[in-house]
């Protein structure tokens, strides 16, 4: 089995079993808090607006 993000074998049975590499797993959790960093969130909007 391969991580489908970079294609590389998965070896240890935590990898295989999440079905993603420990990298691009950090990769990605890396990503998905930067992207709430840069977003408004609704609350964030209504309070703004009062």
């Amino acid at each position: 089995m391969n991580c489908p993000i970079c294609n590389r074998p998965l070896k240890s049975k935590r990898s295989i079993e999440r079905g993603i590499g420990p990298v691009c797993e950090t990769k990605i959790a890396k990503l998905k808090e930067k992207e709430n960093e840069d977003q408004i969130s609704f609350d964030q909007e209504l309070s703004e607006e009062e």
